[in-house]
């Protein structure tokens, strides 16, 4: 049986000249910007207008566009690798939500494969209705006309692969420490408006599992650690602490800092530039004596078999839901879950 995996990523900016159109597309998501849809369409062009100039600047420092297309690819690549490895008649396919290949080419690649079952698989760790649902939502749109059983992936925050790939990166940056200077830890996840977690999400509760999950499998006597978000945009209040507010406090304290990307898996402006150049020049401002960021997982091994595990679990899903679990991990506070109540 031929098996298409989809796996979803937020996609990015080719050229300068996509910045804008980008950015439309983001503010026209309801999941992002959720007023009436009569409003949201002017409101997004205003805000994709105003913001264009700042995106403009943080892409110059990284080239003027985004690496997550090649990211993306190299993983669906390795993916596709193991699963034809493990016996599979495998094929990856990309749908970014946000830019190219959209969810309704990627629709149409799909359906000229002619596959006998399709696995949804989004690279994004931790479940939230700003980002899975949004990219499920897109495909159930763009996929309407195939007629092909499909499962999906809803979340893996503390799936092993990926636990176990992040915290190899954290040991080896871990191992390039300074003598004489103790260092935080912090996980930094892309933040959220405290207002859609107060709507049942459970993107930070998962987020902290995953940190949990990491720290556990580091095994270090007295880690100093701290989950923390980046990001924000906007008035409105967002969840905290914030990644750069740690970093002051580390500044404060005269602690070193070592910075892992725990809802991120691939490189792209809110790693190259925000934790790179941003906080990197924030923390030798505040008296942070050294500080480490560690690489996204990428195609670390562990991770892209992870991933293979995942789409497997699900493919033996008729069709429907699965996690990186035995049924559903969220407590059932938060109603945004997606395998519901059982």
């Amino acid at each position: 049986m031929r098996l298409a995996v989809v796996l979803f990523n937020l996609g990015g900016p080719d050229s300068p000249g996509e910045i804008e159109s980008f950015l439309r597309n983001l503010f026209s998501d309801p999941a992002i910007l959720s007023v009436p849809g009569f409003v949201r369409a002017p409101l997004g062009r205003f805000i994709a207008r105003r913001r264009a100039p700042i995106a403009r600047e943080i892409y110059a420092k990284i080239g003027g566009r985004s690496p997550i297309l090649e990211e993306t690819q190299a993983q669906a690549s390795a993916v596709e690798s193991i699963l034809q490895a493990r016996g599979h008649d495998a094929r990856s396919f990309i749908a970014m939500r946000y830019s190219r290949p959209s969810s309704k080419d990627c629709a149409g690649d799909v359906a000229a494969w002619k596959p006998g079952k399709i696995v949804l698989l989004p690279l994004y760790p931790q479940y939230s209705t700003t980002t899975t649902a949004s990219s499920f939502e897109a495909w159930n749109g763009a996929a309407r006309g195939i007629d092909v059983p499909t499962s999906r992936v809803c979340c893996y925050p503390q799936e092993k692969g990926f636990v176990a790939a992040v915290a190899e990166l954290i040991g080896e940056a871990w191992s390039r420490r300074k003598s004489g200077i103790g260092y935080r830890l912090l996980f930094s996840a892309h933040g959220l408006p405290e207002r859609i977690v107060s709507r049942g999400d459970p993107y930070r509760w998962q987020v902290e599992r995953s940190a949990a999950a990491i720290v556990d499998r580091l095994g270090i006597r007295d880690l100093d650690w701290q989950v923390c978000y980046q990001s924000r945009v906007g008035p409105l209040k967002w969840i905290g602490p914030a990644t750069d507010a740690e970093i002051l406090r580390a500044g404060a304290e005269g602690k070193g800092v070592i910075v892992a990307p725990i809802a991120f898996v691939s490189e792209h402006s809110e790693t190259l530039v925000e934790l790179d150049i941003e906080y990197a020049h924030l923390a030798r401002g505040c008296g942070v004596p050294d500080y480490l960021r560690v690489p996204t997982v990428g195609t670390r091994p562990a991770f892209v078999e992870g991933l293979a595990d995942l789409v497997e679990r699900a493919a033996a899903v008729t069709c429907g839901t699965a996690s990186g679990a035995d049924g559903r991990i969220c407590p059932v506070a938060f109603r945004a879950c997606p395998m519901g109540i059982s």
